[in-house]
Parts: structure tokens; sequence; C-alpha cells
């Protein structure tokens, strides 16, 4: 089994780095960051979406763990303590994994090129300054004309971040859809939006038709794949829906996806 580690800069995620590495070696275990089959993460969150998008040609044979050096994540499951546990699980492998949907995204511009792009999070769209125009379609059927500072289409791991601060639901990892939802809309006889987030199911997608009415401007539109932003030309629409393929996480102790949020976001205890 080869095993890769991908680290953040960081003085502590270094040292935990370092000791993975020594600890692998001695394990007999082999170490490969260009074809691993476990991917280790150490920092958090964002440094394992980093690797996400680093390995995105590999999803189909890598399985991550994600080792966390400050605050707890919702992709991390280990601390940075932990690493003698973390080695022995990693001799003692059977293959065992659970997998999270991911979210399609295909980019078309105003010059004709396209691009497609994956996310494990959400991605976002917003205008540079002013309001955002957009027409929203679902599934080639225009459902509404959307016109506020943004939209947000997530997926069931991904409702818990920015998605949740947007008013969005959070869904369960187990479902395969994709959430949208509105950032701060603005509602007269004009315009007129749900004004609450809409699940779309594997058979379904959703097309966003930013309507940029100075023709002037390069591209007011601002758009984000997960931290990353997108930029190129004028972007015509991005048609969004939940992708086939699917993020693996090796499972020796994976965190239960409500244990996880109930912790993050509320840390209750039963009454005595």
């Amino acid at each position: 089994m080869k095993i890769g580690i991908f680290s953040n800069p960081g003085s502590d995620s270094t040292r935990v780095s370092n000791a993975l590495k020594s600890k692998i070696k001695a394990e007999h275990l082999t170490l490969d960051n260009g074809h691993p089959d476990i991917l280790i993460t150490v920092g958090g969150d964002g440094t394992l979406l980093s690797a996400f998008h680093h390995y995105e040609d590999q999803l189909a044979s890598i399985r991550f763990v994600g080792i966390h050096t400050g605050h707890l994540g919702f992709y991390t499951d280990w601390r940075d303590y932990e690493v003698d546990e973390l080695i022995d699980s990693l001799a003692h492998d059977n293959g065992q994994s659970v997998s999270y949907p991911l979210l399609d995204m295909l980019i078309e511009y105003s010059n004709g090129d396209r691009e497609s792009r994956l996310a494990l999070n959400e991605s976002t769209l917003k205008k540079v300054t002013g309001t955002m125009l957009a027409n929203v379609y679902i599934k080639d059927q225009l459902f509404e004309l959307f016109r506020g500072d943004g939209l947000c289409v997530s997926t069931p791991t991904g409702s818990t971040a920015y998605n949740k601060s947007a008013g969005g639901a959070v869904i369960s990892s187990e479902l395969n859809v994709v959430q949208v939802s509105e950032i701060a809309s603005i509602n007269n006889r004009v315009f007129r939006t749900l004004g609450s987030p809409i699940i779309i199911s594997p058979s379904e997608w959703v097309r966003i038709e930013p309507v940029q009415l100075d023709k002037s401007q390069v591209n007011d539109i601002l758009m984000t794949c997960d931290q990353n932003m997108v930029e190129n030309h004028r972007i015509k629409s991005v048609t969004y829906r939940i992708s086939k393929q699917r993020i693996a996480f090796a499972e020796y102790r994976h965190t239960q996806f409500w244990k996880r949020v109930s912790e993050s976001f509320i840390g209750v205890k039963p009454i005595d």
C-alpha cells in the first residue's frame, strides 16, 4: 500500500508530517506522493480541500485521511497527537472506506469556451459590485429571475460551510443531492425568488445564467469552486449537478456526520 502526505506549511503540521514519515518507514510502508492509495492530509479542512483538487484526477484510486492540527474540521478525524494510532490503523488496513457526493460544474463562457470543474464543498456566483441578476433554470425550465448578492450551490457535506451561513439547510451526507441557497435575495414585482433553499435530485440539474447589463465589462461576475476563484472570460452560464464521482475516506474511525455537526455547532450534552 502506497501512502502520500499532503501538509500545509505551518510549524505544527510540518512537525506532524515529519513524524508520520519516520513512522511509516519504520512500519515498512511505502511513501508515494505521486500515486498514493491512501493520502494523509495534515492541517485542517482547507488543507484537505487543497489536496482534493491536487489529486482530482486520481479520486477513483485514493482514500483520504485527515489529521487536524488546529480546530476540529469536518473532514479531519484524527488529532495531531494520535500519529501512533493512525500508523497502527494503516498497518492493519483492509480497504474499508466511506464516500461522499461531489458537485459537477460545467462553465460556459461568452466566447464559446467550456470548462468542467469538480467541487467538494460548494460553488458560489456573485457580482463584483452591486447586485447580481440571473436567470435560474431547473432541467432547462426557467424557475426564477434572481436578484441579490449571489447564489451558493453546495454538496451535502458542504452544506455545513458557506451554505449554512447563507441560511441553507444542513443535509445528511448519505443523500446524493445538490442544494441551491440564495445570498441576500431581493424580491419585488420584477424579480421574484422562492426565498428558500432548494434541493436538486440526482436526475435533475440547475443552470444559472448571469445577466450582465454592461456589455463593455470583461467580467463582473465572481465565481468560486471551493476555496478557489475561477478567473476566466465573461461567464455565460454555469450548470450544476451531482457528480458520478465521489470522494472516499479510509473508514478507520470516520466520525458519523450528525455527530460531527452536533459537536461542531451545538456541543450538546444530555440532561441528567
